[in-house]
């Protein structure tokens, strides 16, 4: 392993986050709020030991797999425990333990939190989590790697380790460029979804926040009851509407900046994806109606902003959605298992695995009346290999054997089944809400510390797509036999 590039470029992700922490600061500042000495020590610490971890210096600039695995898994971890720090020192937890588990929800655009009254939050703070969502929604470390050409060190290893999804690939020849047109579209979005919350009479501040966990597919509110605070049909719209777009691949956007709109629309993930929209809101909205849960406007209304909300994985919720049909529920728990496309902001298993899942299960029905047809499987135009297939499978298993295991270990503590699934389902999924709903979140507040931490860790998990993290602590990965 190149130690000497890891470490550096540990460092320069501190630094960067140094940076990232001003805006905070300046908000705390401004408003005199209690929360300057957190991020005044938040500020130092990630200067002091970034600068530090910049001076190990490698003759060799390339970055392998191994090198890309680490620096991603480990990145994450320091970025958080750093993040935590302004949390911890504005007095706003109990314990570092609880800081930590807000700062990692927050960057890994999870959304839960042990935090009970978020409208009592300084400025400072209540800007940093929803900041956090947005920095770690695209990956702080997609952006780090447009700055490592500057530095001749390659970058590419990180990209295709920190992106998500099963099919990874540049959209530009150079990563830089790549990660540069990623963070335009980002931001874009960003840009958008601001306005049309202004044009909704939402403020300046909290159309930002929103803005920011809502592209990034967080779910952090600024209010105790999370969008239902707002009893606007019209705010509702335009952040399920964004909700959707930040599920989208990104990719699929250059597309339309290229003015390639045919390879937009025929993209056979999108058209799962939207159709899944569709079926979905309809076939609860119908649920709801039939029974009784409102009239059919309120009934579609709510419908397709929970199915927008769990499809994202961006956990927003207008109301306890747990006093629903059975039925609409499961189709809520079932889309919080799928998740968005691969190359957005949302997490989940990913709309293209379960494509070229159920593909496969095609190809195999097929095999059985016709043992020697040819039947290749394919995923927007192109052949998928035998070894992505194999890996899609190996992910779905191992986030399956994952899911168990934690719902018995966390089942310890004395909680029953149903409530330790939710909240494996949570946090693995970057999902964020438990079994509460409705931006109810004692559910993570009362845990052990212990739980807290294997949460913590589902979380980076599911952000990081399992075997980022786990081939880090395969003894053949550090001895280099990998």
């Amino acid at each position: 392993m190149n130690y000497g590039i890891v470490i550096r470029v540990l460092g320069i992700l501190l630094l960067i986050e140094s940076v990232l922490m001003v805006p905070s600061l300046l908000i705390s500042v401004y408003s005199n709020g209690p929360d300057t000495r957190g991020f005044l020590i938040g500020i130092a610490v990630s200067l002091v030991i970034g600068f530090f971890l910049t001076r190990f210096k490698s003759d060799n600039k390339q970055i392998s797999v191994r090198d890309g695995l680490s620096i991603v898994t480990l990145g994450w971890l320091m970025i958080s425990l750093i993040g935590a720090i302004p949390l911890y020192y504005s007095n706003i937890t109990k314990n570092f333990t609880d800081a930590f588990f807000e700062s990692i929800s927050g960057f890994t655009a999870t959304g839960a939190s042990v935090l009970l009254d978020v409208e009592s939050l300084p400025l400072g703070v209540m800007f940093w989590r929803s900041f956090s969502h947005w920095i770690g929604g695209m990956g702080i470390l997609v952006f780090t790697i447009a700055l490592l050409p500057a530095l001749g060190i390659g970058g590419f290893q990180i990209f295709k380790a920190e992106s998500p999804g099963p099919v990874k690939g540049k959209i530009a020849p150079r990563i830089k460029d790549t990660a540069i047109i990623l963070y335009i579209t980002y931001f874009s979005l960003t840009c958008l979804n601001v306005i049309f919350l202004l044009l909704g009479g939402m403020s300046l501040f909290e159309s930002i926040l929103y803005a920011f966990s809502t592209v990034g597919t967080g779910g952090f509110a600024t209010r105790n009851n999370s969008i239902g605070y707002y009893d606007s049909t019209y705010i509702r719209l335009v952040i399920s509407v964004f909700m959707i777009l930040a599920g989208i691949n990104f990719s699929l956007y250059y597309s339309i900046f290229k003015g390639k709109l045919r390879d937009f629309f025929k993209d056979g993930e999108l058209r799962l994806y939207l159709g899944l929209l569709v079926f979905g809101t309809i076939a609860v909205a119908l649920n709801l109606y039939v029974s009784n849960f409102g009239d059919l406007k309120t009934a579609f209304k709510d419908s397709f902003f929970h199915v927008s909300s769990m499809l994202s994985t961006t956990g927003y919720t207008t109301l306890d959605f747990e006093k629903w049909p059975s039925f609409s529920r499961g189709i809520l728990i079932i889309f919080m298992f799928i998740g968005g496309s691969a190359g957005s902001t949302a997490n989940g298993l990913k709309v293209s695995r379960i494509l070229i899942m159920f593909k496969v299960i095609r190809r195999g029905i097929i095999k059985i009346f016709h043992p020697r047809a040819m039947v290749p499987i394919k995923h927007s135009g192109r052949i998928v290999t035998n070894e992505t297939i194999a890996s899609i499978y190996s992910y779905i298993s191992l986030f399956i054997v994952i899911f168990i295991l934690s719902t018995l270990l966390i089942s310890l503590e004395g909680l029953d089944l149903s409530m330790s699934a939710s909240l494996v389902l949570a946090t693995l999924g970057n999902i964020g809400i438990g079994k509460g709903f409705a931006g109810f979140t004692s559910e993570f507040a009362g845990l052990a510390q212990s739980t807290k931490l294997l949460l913590s860790m589902l979380m980076l998990l599911g952000r990081l797509e399992l075997f980022t993290v786990i081939a880090l602590f395969v003894p053949k990965n550090w001895r280099g036999e990998l």
